[in-house]
């Protein structure tokens, strides 16, 4: 059973026109603030919440939902969690990307521990529990990666877990810090970063986590992993939805991928690394809970990203080359006004 102590009262706050928060009054303040950004994405966001209610002898911790203008608030079945939790907030604001989002819920935060998690994503019932064991005995250490997994239970979880799996094993250092960083389950230390400021960069729609890396690699600090705290992200989307994001996602990333460039730190892994990982996927794929097709599915997504990302990079060089043209040309000829044309 989960270890709540003193429930909290009631309240509600309403802000601005574009804002709505519905939130609890606690007298202390949480060592958690669990922050998920959510975009018309509620039904899985229930499993996470069920998930979230169900750990074990947990510390104390808020949830934040953090609402990117979704098309309606937050219906009933949602809501209705307000009765089973500790601290409880829906912030609901303006459609301004996930970046926004997740900063606006950090904003408004109170607990010394920031965990970004996605709607989509399943705590296990001793997560927290295990990333505050982790916390306590890691105080040189400011960012947590948590352990990542996929639903075995459909063709794209397997493959999510394929995926999952790989990056974990191949960016993993001997330190036990990590290459990676995914805000399905990412924990911060709030005394390392300004919430007023910002924690990601609101220009990046995507792959903003991968921003924030660029970041840590510059200050030479990679998030420690914590395999014990485990986390599924439980990806609710067919086969042929899922594909259809990863060429959304490929497009959106261009931009974000020119912002990691600007900073000269390389994330992109080398062609040896993606051999090597695509060789260690088809290995593992052979197992039976995952299974040969699922490799196929994370080969396909791949595949699709490298090709949008060669267009949008084309379509960027493209745009910049006619951009110089009319620039060169609306400029005035420099023998039109020349001191010597007038003396002739």
């Amino acid at each position: 059973m989960p270890c709540y102590n003193n429930p909290p009262s009631w309240t509600a706050a309403y802000g601005p026109s574009t804002s709505m928060v519905t939130h609890q009054i606690s007298t202390t303040d949480p060592l958690f603030s669990v922050i998920i950004a959510v975009f018309n994405d509620w039904e899985p966001l229930e499993r996470c919440l069920e998930s979230l209610a169900e750990q074990e002898c947990a510390p104390g911790f808020e949830v934040i939902i953090a609402d990117d203008g979704s098309m309606e608030p937050a219906p009933e079945f949602i809501r209705q969690w307000q009765g089973h939790y500790p601290p409880l907030a829906i912030d609901r604001r303006s459609h301004a990307g996930i970046s926004t989002a997740r900063n606006r819920g950090a904003q408004i935060s109170r607990g010394s521990i920031l965990l970004f998690v996605d709607a989509d994503s399943r705590l296990q019932t001793n997560c927290l529990a295990a990333l505050d064991s982790a916390i306590t005995n890691s105080f040189q250490h400011n960012f947590f990666q948590l352990h990542l997994i996929g639903d075995c239970t459909s063709l794209v979880g397997r493959a999510e877990e394929l995926r999952l799996k790989t990056l974990q094993n191949h960016m993993l250092q001997p330190n036990g810090c990590i290459r990676y960083l995914n805000t399905a389950g990412f924990a911060i230390r709030r005394s390392r970063v300004d919430t007023q400021r910002g924690i990601f960069d609101p220009v990046a729609l995507r792959a903003e986590d991968t921003v924030l890396l660029a970041d840590l690699m510059q200050l030479g600090e990679l998030p420690l992993f914590v395999p014990n705290a485990i986390i599924q992200h439980a990806t609710p989307l067919s086969l042929m939805e899922s594909l259809g994001k990863s060429i959304r996602s490929a497009y959106l990333e261009g931009r974000t991928y020119e912002i990691i460039a600007s900073k000269g730190i390389r994330i992109r892994v080398s062609h040896r690394e993606r051999l090597s990982m695509l060789s260690y996927m088809w290995k593992s794929s052979g197992q039976h809970s995952i299974g040969r097709s699922a490799w196929f599915v994370v080969v396909a997504r791949q595949a699709l990203q490298r090709i949008i990302s060669l267009i949008y990079h084309v379509l960027v060089l493209v745009r910049r080359t006619l951009q110089s043209r009319e620039n060169a040309n609306s400029k005035p000829s420099a023998s039109t006004n020349s001191p010597e044309s007038d003396s002739t």
